[in-house]
């Protein structure tokens, strides 16, 4: 019974793998590790981005538009909505004509700078989810890679001894079996993050759309009270 564990162990495994069998090996640890640290701290900055979602109506609550991003700026850690509002604000009183921009009306410059602190939250929401759709869609591929290696390697031996006996194969077809094992242990946690956090992102960029919109309509009627 300990022969038959051992033809199946890790480290029988490591042993009797070539360089190539390593290298996969080593790939697919750094694959879990980066998908891991990507996961755990997209969790936290989405926990905090969601906790900070009801900041905007606190916001809307204020007396004052500096008062407003204030407030933002203290209940914001991700910086997520206070680009919004900070961009907002620096429209109230800008008045000059000196540049392109200044060049357009109030509610076209509004509109543009709304639209490019949108991107910027957009980028920063969307960071590592590529690298995390990568590792889910790759992982199992670099494992089998691993598998079909390690029976390519397990055919050699029976084909070396001219006979074929259970005993000398299925330890290295179960070893290499390992491989596609662990692809998957790696891609699964990835893909079903990547699809959490696309989930959160949606949310997010709804209620950032609709606090844009709201801001672009405060911000252009503030105009009109004034001309």
């Amino acid at each position: 019974m300990d022969d038959l564990e051992n033809h199946f162990s890790l480290g029988r495994y490591w042993a009797q793998g070539d360089a190539l069998s390593h290298a996969v090996a080593y790939v697919l640890l750094a694959m879990s590790l980066v998908s891991w640290y990507f996961i755990l701290s997209k969790a936290f900055a989405s926990w905090r981005v969601r906790r900070s979602a009801d900041a905007v109506e606190a916001f809307w609550n204020a007396p004052t538009m500096g008062d407003g991003v204030a407030l933002l700026d203290a209940a914001d850690p991700e910086r997520v909505y206070l680009p919004l509002a900070q961009q907002g604000a620096a429209q109230v009183d800008m008045v000059s004509k000196r540049t392109l921009a200044g060049g357009m009306d109030h509610a076209e410059q509004v509109t543009r700078v709304l639209r490019g602190a949108i991107h910027r939250s957009t980028i920063k929401l969307e960071s590592g989810l590529t690298l995390l759709a990568s590792i889910g869609s790759t992982a199992p591929f670099v494992g089998l890679l691993g598998t079909v290696w390690g029976i390519y390697h397990a055919l050699s031996a029976v084909s070396s001894h001219g006979t074929v006996q259970i005993d000398k194969i299925a330890g290295p077809v179960g070893e290499a079996l390992i491989m596609t094992g662990i692809g998957l242990m790696v891609a699964i946690p990835a893909v079903l993050a990547y699809n959490g956090f696309n989930r959160v992102n949606r949310l997010t960029l709804s209620e950032l759309d609709a606090f844009a919109h709201d801001l672009h309509a405060y911000l252009t009627s503030a105009e009109r009270a004034r001309g």
